[in-house]
């Protein structure tokens, strides 16, 4: 029988007495696009990593590519050398640079001469895209690309870096691993991917697809691996297999539904009035006491400019009355929204809601550091001490305030960061796409610790990109295009289908 593309055996990976792998063994086979689904903290990255060559796996494991065992740890050159690319979801590219440069980066940081063809270099660049139907420019800086073009981009660097590596073995056209490529996009830039990744493994060559999203994985996937607490639980064949069915694999146990409490409106805690800048205004709404609203919209439709707005963060203009205060938000600063009882959560969790390289501690102490200092001032037992109250209380896994912030997983990071926030009993509460790539059983965290803050009388304001989160969690939902509110939902209306519905029509001139 022909070899499977990947085959891994018996792979395990301990840090400290932890053990993050247990005894994963799984197989991809050739052209097929197999998912990796777990929860943060389930051992995908750790997979994903040795794999790479980050990590050395426990004695015992193996790995084959096309049948041929692979030497343990994998050296990342030999990984490439054998037929393995990666496209991690901070893609790996250089800002600076030009799309050309960046497309053949590995193979120009090999080369052994001192002299480049730009021209050619230019034209086989463009030839390549225009292989994937892409209208890339391969002079343009990749820091002027949007987000969607810098993704597609990485997965054809990946997938010419295989071909360039396999080229004399067309029995072994590699396997791209694509690491949570999608957070960052709007669907339509999710469509676009998936049909890249299609037109590569159309060629013969397997992929890898790691992501949270289990409606993805359902699309672009023919099976998916599950893994739970550094454990295999199961691969299925995905087209035969509910969305139901997998988060239940993922979590190990039922999920229901999620839906805030329905609660009744107790008058407005903020009116937005004429509020413009980064692209959306001006603008007018109210955000009720207690009440969850949900800001939706395509990209570059403006949705998510309103959070930075209403914190200081760019230049504004416009007013926001806060029961009785008024706030001028062309003179707003972020230390001004503190003082008002405002706080926001971007969606950047490990540069601007908070900083990975500093301990976990640090991070979430900084709010309240002259509520922890004593008559010796400030002192790391103190911050450490309240930081371990406050993960245990949040539900942060591991709770270890010395850690860096960047050494949690996705979801317990934004658990931390969240805690920060709402320690302060803010008044208003603004967040952007506060669940991105976080796993389902701490979304539902997520979800709990925002509706009891909207139940205390918070104002909470969330824009997201993912209609399912609006749907179950927000009481309304505003519709944005350019620039502008162009719709409201509420009620049986709030539902995912009819916010896709909305944001795709507002595309349309005349609705």
């Amino acid at each position: 029988m022909t070899a499977p593309a990947l085959s891994i055996r018996n792979l395990s990976k301990r840090f400290g007495g932890a053990l993050a792998l247990d005894g994963v063994s799984l197989d991809v086979g050739r052209g097929e696009v197999h998912g990796l689904l777990g929860s943060n903290g389930s051992g995908k990255s750790t997979l994903i990593k040795i794999l790479a060559g980050f990590h050395a796996p426990e004695p015992g494991a193996e790995v084959r590519l096309y049948g041929q065992t692979v030497p343990l740890p994998l050296p990342g050159a030999v990984a490439r050398a054998r037929g393995l690319a990666f496209v991690h979801q901070h893609l790996g590219l250089i800002p600076s640079l030009s799309v050309a440069e960046n497309l053949y980066l590995g193979q120009l940081a090999t080369a052994d001469t001192w002299a480049l063809n730009w021209r050619r270099l230019n034209a086989r660049a463009a030839a390549t895209f225009a292989e994937f139907g892409l209208a890339l420019d391969p002079r343009a800086e990749v820091a002027r690309l949007s987000p969607v073009q810098q993704a597609l981009l990485a997965i054809v660097r990946a997938y010419d870096d295989l071909r360039h590596a396999t080229e004399d073995h067309a029995d072994r056209p590699g396997v791209l691993i694509l690491d949570e490529p999608t957070p960052f996009l709007p669907r339509a830039g999710v469509e676009q991917l998936f049909g890249l990744v299609r037109a590569c493994t159309a060629t013969g060559a397997s992929a890898i697809f790691v992501s949270h999203d289990v409606d993805e994985v359902r699309e672009i996937t023919d099976r998916a691996t599950i893994l739970r607490d550094g454990r295999l639980i199961d691969t299925v064949e995905t087209a035969a297999t509910s969305h139901d069915a997998l988060v239940e694999r993922i979590v190990g146990r039922q999920v229901a539904a999620y839906h805030s409490a329905p609660r009744q409106a107790t008058g407005a805690l903020a009116r937005i009035e004429g509020a413009a800048g980064r692209g959306a205004g001006p603008l007018t709404l109210e955000v009720g006491r207690g009440e969850i609203l949900g800001l939706a919209g395509l990209i570059g439709s403006g949705f998510d400019a309103l959070p930075a707005l209403l914190y200081g963060d760019g230049d504004a203009s416009g007013t926001l009355r806060l029961e009785g205060d008024r706030i001028d938000l062309a003179t707003l600063t972020p230390a001004g929204a503190m003082a008002h009882g405002i706080a926001y959560l971007p969606a950047d969790r490990l540069g601007q809601a908070g900083v990975g390289s500093l301990p976990v501690a640090d991070n979430v102490s900084l709010p309240v550091y002259a509520r922890l200092r004593g008559r010796l001032g400030l002192t790391d037992t103190a911050v450490r001490a309240h930081a371990a109250e406050l993960g245990a209380a949040a539900g942060v896994k591991p709770n270890v305030p010395a850690l860096p912030l960047s050494a949690l997983s996705g979801g317990n990071a934004q658990k931390a960061v969240l805690a920060k926030w709402l320690q302060t009993a803010p008044r208003l509460l603004l967040l952007d796409e506060p669940t991105q790539g976080v796993d389902v059983g701490a979304r539902q965290a997520i979800w709990d610790a925002l509706d009891r803050a909207a139940a205390q009388g918070a104002g909470i304001v969330v824009a997201s990109t993912d209609y399912d989160q609006l749907a179950q969690l927000s009481h309304r939902v505003l519709i944005f295009a350019r620039g502008q509110i162009v719709d409201t939902l509420s009620g049986a209306a709030l539902t995912k289908d009819t916010i896709a519905e909305r944001c795709y029509r507002s595309t349309s001139r005349t609705g």
